[in-house]
């Protein structure tokens, strides 16, 4: 096992990491709701993305990478908390326009993103924020996970920060038991009927951990 940063020509298993994480242990995740649209546009879409010049929380440049003989398997992403949402909104205007979307259609997907605003849980302005943790199914039960948060949380250390938060749905033990395994704690969770009517979970759970 390698763990090394991401780069532009892992945009596509960028984008499968970040849509398997946003599902979690459901069908769909926020891209999937937002946007709308079949699986393989939207990874196309995740894509662009994750290469924009705006770099959002998912842009290449925020997240690890463990290789098994040299091909990805795992990944996640970690970085300041600090102005996550509108530069996450700023890339997908980027994208969005080179791609010719209009703006009424970019108004629709913000619409319909809004269903997590009830619920999203995640650090303050001065935690370093770890989200979008996902390993190809043919490689789960390696440690994978673990040690990709270790270099997070090393790489959070470096950077000054003294707390991580990561954030999952309710629901997900799988990802509960993981994060506890690496250190983290219950912090706080909120819940909300309209987010469990469209995704099925009752909302979200935040851990966090001092590194």
């Amino acid at each position: 096992m390698t763990i090394r940063s991401a780069r532009p020509d892992d945009a596509d298993f960028i984008a499968k990491t970040i849509l398997s994480s946003q599902r979690g242990y459901r069908a769909r995740g926020w891209f999937d709701v937002a946007l709308g649209w079949p699986e393989a546009q939207c990874l196309d879409f995740i894509a662009r993305v994750a290469v924009a010049d705006t770099a959002s929380m998912w842009h290449v440049s925020q997240f690890l990478i463990a290789e098994i003989d040299g091909k990805p398997a795992a990944a996640l992403c970690a970085l300041p908390a600090a102005g996550t949402g509108p530069a996450a909104w700023r890339a997908i205007e980027e994208v969005a326009a080179a791609i010719g979307l209009a703006a009424p259609e970019l108004e629709v997907i913000r619409r319909r993103g809004a269903y997590t605003r009830a619920c999203w849980v995640q650090g303050g302005e001065g935690d370093w924020m770890i989200e979008h943790v996902a390993t190809d199914p043919t490689h789960r039960g390696r440690g994978l996970v673990q040690a990709l948060i270790a270099h997070a949380l090393d790489k959070g250390r470096t950077a000054g920060f003294a707390r991580a938060t990561i954030s999952f749905l309710i629901g997900n033990e799988a990802a509960g038991r993981s994060y506890s395994k690496a250190g983290f704690v219950f912090a706080e969770e909120k819940r909300d009927p309209a987010f469990e009517a469209i995704i099925g979970a009752p909302g979200f759970r935040m851990f966090a951990r001092t590194i």
